[in-house]
């Protein structure tokens, strides 16, 4: 992924208004964000408990996503829909995103299961390991790892989108 700035962040989002856009809070770090090990870029909001996003790349646009997410997450084992990566106690949580545009106004949301971190990328790389879980078909090259990743992130930004 190519560096980014706050003003893209920040007028990428396509399911929230500009004024929510603007108040989000942005991810600590960017300068120190490794941009080559990662296929969109992901965090948890530190101000607001429950807030997520995440920001990709399709084509020659970025796409913001703002969720929800209900902080914790299940106590049992589950598979992340991004990276197919197990995660033990917590490590997935449901992420719901307003659908954009009017279908979003009238309050229609879409969710996935997604590693609590968003550090899909990392997962797939197999640069981060999950505390005690694994990831599904090991023996899978990180170039397929990091395909099946951005058609499974591309396929919920277009349920966003949709």
């Amino acid at each position: 992924m190519e560096p980014l700035s706050g003003p893209n962040i920040r007028s990428s989002f396509i399911n929230s208004t500009k004024g929510d856009a603007t108040r989000l809070t942005l991810p600590a770090a960017l300068d120190s964000v490794s941009w080559g090990d990662i296929d969109f870029l992901g965090w948890i909001d530190p101000k607001l408990l429950g807030r997520s996003y995440l920001v990709v790349r399709q084509q020659v646009r970025l796409l913001g996503i703002a969720m929800r997410f209900k902080a914790g997450g299940p106590r049992k084992a589950q598979m992340c829909s991004i990276c197919l990566t197990t995660h033990a106690n917590g490590g997935v949580s449901l992420m719901a995103a307003a659908k954009a545009g009017e279908s979003g106004r009238r309050g229609n949301t879409v969710g996935t299961y997604i590693c609590s971190d968003l550090a899909c990328s990392l997962y797939a790389r197999k640069k981060k390991t999950p505390a005690l879980g694994r990831q599904f078909k090991e023996d899978f090259d990180v170039e397929s790892r990091t395909a099946t990743l951005r058609d499974n992130i591309d396929a919920f930004v277009g349920r966003v989108l949709s």
